[in-house]
Order: structure tokens, then C-alpha cells, then sequence
């Protein structure tokens, strides 16, 4: 074990490496503070250029976005009150307070170490965690398996923020999703509808960029501009570093909560960090500072948000369940390069484990580092009015999803999942269960498969770690029903929300427009149903059993929106305007689209670009002309050095071919 830990090391101290792992710190830095889009924004952005890089570098690259995101999304929440996440939701409260007091550099300076500890720690549970976990892990046999799969969705949306309905659908809806293609234990393709791009699933990267990344382009691009209240960092570095030193107690004790969460599927950061904050409070016995610039209100859950993305690690690699959006997503990077996460990942590339862990030590450091460094450019950055990032934004997300499949209907997929996304956020309706039930599709259903053809009848389900398993899953179900009975609910401190929701979310979630989204799910489940007549024995059984629970649960979702928002009646005239700038967001991205199905990549962005930028942006003409010379220079780059494969159009001339 100690053999395959140094050797990951010496092979990451290499200079080429260490250059993947420094990018991906770059990246992660900057998608961390442009709120709402993450560590899945991140991770789905670089995952394309993964797949032309050998399997480590690869890692070096995506561990170092994931593992510093929590860092930098600090700065936005810190200086301007909007959190690059939901989990920086809760080092706003005390943050921000300590910023409009003219203490922003002592605030940004506690996060930024504590963020760097909280790494640190979750990278060595997450060593400690492999001799613990493996003779565990080698016990799992197929039904384990299965029963974990199940788990790993169940508990993403029952603990999610909100009615569990609605999580629930999003797994479902997922699963569904993942169905489309062949089916895996049968000669047979689900919901094609004749479509050879279909035949080979939709795409992990599309479906991310889609659900997440673009439809926050949406909604930040109709929301326009951003207004910070802080006029600069000022001093106090420093003093940032003696009350990180005074309350290390905290950076350790938020730490392990952090692990903790992410140890279990579907918790996330968010309920890390809150978990953490309320544990701070708690233990201390002076609480009225709290919220109002206390520096313990910001050393518990920066410890606690980078630490939880360690833990969600855990089960990732051992068990083969990501415990969040980000941790799919580098899921599915191991499955392209054949390494399948779980019992043989131990056995067989304890190498790659240990590249990880390194990976995010080091990543944690630099990140810390460099944010010390960086931190007044980003904040110049984070003022930037959102149209000016978004322009470049929407080119980059679309060339990256095309480089998988190589079709332009998958810019196609992405609108339409795009649009999809943005619903989910408007109606309160958490997007990780919907990404997670996507990954875990097609494992859940071969591992069911091998299951019945291993076991006779219900046999495998009197397993000891099945029944553990199962407990686990009623248990939060049993939570949830004594909570509503009891009529307790709590928004600000529930567990389980959504890690990649921004703050602004649920803007139609009291209005009809619910009702409508559960009667679009429920007729989406419907036709899966009888479409799923067509297929074989096999191929049908599992479109099958998501259709009909997927039915009930919409139906169930139809019914109690009816009843809890029938007095609503018809959507204010404040959230008609934000449809109508919604789809004006919409419609500038679909132009992009269709100017890349006729003119290519290129000649599109030198088309869409300037117009964007000239009507939506407002910015003046030679700021434009630079601004569209860059990012097609950055586009000729990427073509031309890092084979990156831009779509090509109808009309493309033959020497941008």
C-alpha cells in the first residue's frame, strides 16, 4: 500500500503532470466564482479534454477543478453576497458581514486556509479510509451492489431540499434517461426512435453541461449584471491567519463533519457545511457574534465544504456510488478509460487511488495559495456583468459537449436539457438526483441482472449487508413522513440541498407553473411505459419498473401541487418578466446553434459573439473586436495544439474544415 502511495506521488511530481494539475486548479478557481455553476461546471467543462490525455493526467486535471472550487466560490459569497455555490451560502452570513465592515481580506484569508486544511484532512481519511473499507468492499457481492445503486439515488433525493417528491422524480427522470440505447442484457435499443445518434445513450458530458452548466448560463444572462456593496479587499490578512491558528479546533471538527457528509450519498456540501456551522454555534458559548462577522461562523463550513468533497470520494472509488454531481462526472471519466470504480478498483489500480489523493492534497495547497494571490483580480471578476462571461460561456460549453459523440444533434440534447435544467431550478426541483440516476442507470440495472440470474427468487435480499442497506433507505423515509406530520420544516438548514443549486432558486415554485412540470413528467413516464411494451422481456423490465414508479410519483407531485398552490392562479407580473428574459436567454443560445449547424464553429462565434455581446452585453465596439479575437484565438488554439474538434456546418468553408 505505502509502495503504491509513493510511487503515485513520484509520478505526479512530474513536470507534465504537475502542469494538468495546476490547469485544473485554474479552472476550478474560476468556475468556483461564477455562481452556479461549481465543481459539476467544472468537471463538465475540462471532462471533453480528459479524453484525449492518459488516465492520470486526466485525473490531475479533473481532481484538480474539483478540489478547489469550494475555495474560490468563498470570493463571490465574501465581496458581492451571491455564493458561487450553495454551500457558500453559509460562509455568506458571516463573511459578507465582515466584509461590509471593511474586513474582507481577514474574511477571504480564514476561508482560504480553512478550505486548504479541509482538503488536506479529507485527502488523509481518504487514505485512511482504503485498509478500513477493503475488506468491506471485497465482501460486496452483486446484490450489495444493486441494493447501493438504489441507495446512492434514493438518498440523493429524499434528503433533498424540499418536498422529497420532486428529488425523487429527478432520480427517476434520470434513470430513464440512462435507459435510452442498448439495453445491457438484451439485443435491443430503448427509445431510439429510429435515431442512430440515440443508439449510443446520450452523452454524460451533454447531459451536465445541459442540466447544469447551461441552464445556469440562462438564468444568469436574463438576470443581467451584478452589483457588489464591497468597494475593495483592505487589510487584514494577517488577522485572518491568527484566528485561523486560535480556532483550529473548528478547522478540525468541521473537517471530519465534512468527511462525514460526503461519506453519505446525496448529503453533499451543503448539508457539511450547515451541519458544521451548526455544530460551531452549538459548542460555543458566546453565539450572538454569529451572522454577524464572527470568524468561526467562517473557519466550520469552508472546512467542512472541501473535506466533504474527499468524502464524497469514498464511495465513488470503493463502492462505485458517487455521492454528488462532481463525483459522477469523474465516474463516468474512469469508465471511459475501462476503470470501473468499486471492489476491483482497490485490487487492481490502487495506483489511480492514490494518484487522487495526491491530486487533491496538492490542489488543496496550491488552490489556497494561489487564491491569496489572485483574489483582486477574481473579485474584478466576479463584478463582471454575467452577459460579458456568458458569451464566451455559451461557445465553450457547446464545443465541449461536441467532443464525444461528434454529432451536432447533441447540441440539440443539450438545448432542450437546457431548458429542462432551468425549469428544475425555477421550480424548487434539486438537479443532482437527475444527474446521479443518470450514472448509476445502467450499473443498477446489469447489476440486478446478475443478481436474479445468481440467487433464486428473494434470496438475495436476506443478505446482511442488503437488509443494513435497506434499513438505510427506510430511514430517511421514515424521517421525512414524522417531519411532515409534524409540520417542521426548516428552508434555511435542511440537509441535503442540492449542492449545485445557486442561491436564487424556486422564483415559480409558488405558482401553477409545478402543476404543469408534474403533468409533463407524468405523460413523459406514461409514454416510457407503453413504449417499453415494444422492447424484449429483458430490455423492458427496467423502463418498465421507472415508468411506473416514475408515474405515481408525478401523479402524486400533480395532486399535492393542486392543492397547495390552487389559489395561485396565474404567475405575478415580476415572475412573467423573468420568463420573458428567461427565453430571450433561451432563444440568443439557440441562435448560436443554428448559426453553427449553417456557418460552423468559427464563422458562428464570429457571427453570434459580437452581436451578443453589442445587444444583450451593451459593451462598447473595440472591446468587442477584443474580446471576439481572443476567444477565436483560444478556439484556433485548442483546434490546432489539443485536437479539440470544433462542429462543423453546412456552409463551412472548406479551409475551417
Amino acid at each position: 500500500m505505502f509502495d503504491a502511495a509513493f510511487q503515485a506521488l513520484a509520478a505526479l511530481l512530474d513536470p507534465t503532470l504537475l502542469i494538468y494539475l495546476v490547469v485544473g486548479v485554474l479552472a476550478g478557481l474560476v468556475m468556483g466564482i461564477i455562481p452556479g455553476l461549481g465543481g459539476t461546471g467544472a468537471v463538465a467543462v475540462l471532462l471533453p479534454f480528459a479524453f484525449i490525455l492518459e488516465p492520470t493526467q486526466a485525473l490531475a486535471l479533473i481532481i484538480g477543478a474539483v478540489a478547489v472550487v469550494h475555495t474560490s466560490d468563498t470570493i463571490a459569497a465574501v465581496l458581492i453576497g451571491v455564493p458561487g455555490s450553495a454551500s457558500a451560502t453559509v460562509t455568506l452570513m458571516d463573511g459578507h458581514a465582515m466584509a461590509k465592515q471593511g474586513q474582507a481580506a481577514r474574511a477571504l484569508s480564514i476561508a482560504f486556509l480553512s478550505s486548504m486544511a479541509g482538503g488536506v484532512i479529507g485527502a488523509i481519511g481518504l487514505t485512511l479510509s482504503i485498509p478500513i473499507a477493503r475488506p468491506l468492499v471485497l465482501a460486496f457481492g452483486s446484490p450489495e451492489l444493486f441494493m447501493l445503486t438504489v441507495l446512492g439515488i434514493s438518498l440523493t433525493a429524499t434528503l433533498s431540499r424540499g418536498n422529497m417528491v420532486r428529488g425523487l422524480i429527478a432520480g427517476v427522470l434520470g434513470v430513464l434517461l440512462g435507459q435510452i440505447g442498448a439495453a445491457p442484457a438484451a439485443a435491443d435499443y430503448r427509445f431510439t426512435f429510429g435515431s442512430l445518434f440515440l443508439n449510443e445513450g446520450l452523452d454524460l458530458v451533454a447531459v451536465a453541461l445541459g442540466v447544469f452548466g447551461l441552464a445556469e448560463v440562462i438564468h444568469l444572462v436574463a438576470k443581467r449584471g451584478a452589483v457588489s456593496e464591497v468597494t475593495g479587499i483592505g487589510g487584514g490578512w494577517r488577522q485572518g491567519v491568527r484566528d485561523f491558528l486560535t480556532n483550529w479546533t473548528h478547522v478540525i471538527r468541521g473537517s471530519l463533519i465534512g468527511i462525514w457528509a460526503g461519506v453519505l450519498p446525496g448529503v453533499g456540501a451543503t448539508a457539511g457545511t450547515w451541519m458544521a456551522y451548526g455544530s460551531a454555534v452549538a459548542s460555543s458559548k458566546d453565539k450572538k457574534k454569529f451572522g454577524k462577522g464572527d470568524p468561526r461562523g467562517i473557519i466550520a463550513p469552508e472546512s467542512a465544504n472541501n473535506s466533504v468533497e474527499a468524502g464524497d470520494l469514498i464511495p465513488t472509488l470503493l463502492f462505485g456510488i458517487p455521492g454528488g454531481a462532481p463525483a459522477a462526472l469523474l465516474m463516468g471519466a474512469l469508465l471511459v478509460y475501462g476503470v470501473e470504480p468499486g471492489p476491483r478498483l482497490i485490487t487492481d489500480h490502487l495506483d489511480i487511488i492514490y494518484t487522487i489523493v495526491w491530486s487533491f492534497a496538492i490542489a488543496s495547497i496550491l488552490g489556497a495559495a494561489l487564491c491569496f494571490g489572485i483574489s483582486t483580480p477574481l473579485a474584478r471578476l466576479s463584478n463582471v456583468r454575467f452577459p460579458v462571461l456568458g458569451a464566451g460561456l455559451i461557445v465553450i460549453m457547446f464545443v465541449s459537449a461536441y467532443q464525444e459523440p461528434k454529432q451536432f444533434a447533441v447540441l440539440q440534447v443539450m438545448l432542450l436539457l437546457a431548458a429542462l435544467g432551468w425549469f428544475m431550478k425555477a421550480i424548487n426541483m434539486p438537479r443532482a438526483p437527475f444527474l446521479i440516476g443518470f450514472v448509476l442507470s445502467i450499473p443498477m440495472e446489469r447489476y440486478y441482472f446478475l443478481t436474479t440470474r445468481l440467487y433464486e427468487g428473494a434470496e438475495w435480499v436476506t443478505r446482511p449487508g442488503v437488509l443494513i442497506m435497506l434499513g438505510v433507505l427506510v430511514l430517511p423515509l421514515l424521517l421525512a413522513a414524522r417531519r411532515r406530520l409534524a409540520k417542521n420544516r426548516t428552508v434555511a438548514v435542511e440537509v441535503g440541498e442540492d449542492e449545485e443549486e445557486g442561491a436564487d432558486v424556486g422564483v415559480l415554485e409558488h405558482s401553477w407553473v409545478p402543476s404543469f412540470m408534474a403533468g409533463v413528467f407524468a405523460l413523459t413516464f406514461l409514454g416510457a411505459l407503453i413504449q417499453a411494451q415494444s422492447f424484449s422481456t429483458r430490455a423492458a423490465l427496467m423502463p418498465t419498473a421507472v415508468g411506473i414508479v416514475g408515474l405515481l410519483l408525478s401523479l402524486a407531485m400533480l395532486i399535492r401541487e393542486i392543492q397547495v398552490h390552487r389559489r395561485a392562479g396565474s404567475v405575478s407580473e415580476g415572475k412573467l418578466a423573468v420568463l420573458r428574459n428567461v427565453g430571450a436567454a433561451f432563444l440568443w443560445i439557440t441562435l448560436f446553434v443554428v448559426l453553427v449547424y449553417l456557418l460552423g464553429t468559427m464563422l458562428a462565434a464570429l457571427v453570434f459573439v459580437p452581436v451578443f455581446l453589442w445587444f444583450v452585453a451593451k459593451m462598447s465596439p473595440w472591446r468587442i473586436l477584443v474580446y471576439t479575437a481572443v476567444l477565436l484565438a483560444v478556439l484556433w488554439v485548442l483546434h490546432r495544439f489539443a485536437e479539440i474538434v470544433l462542429p462543423v456546418g453546412i456552409f463551412t468553408p472548406g479551409v475551417l474544415r
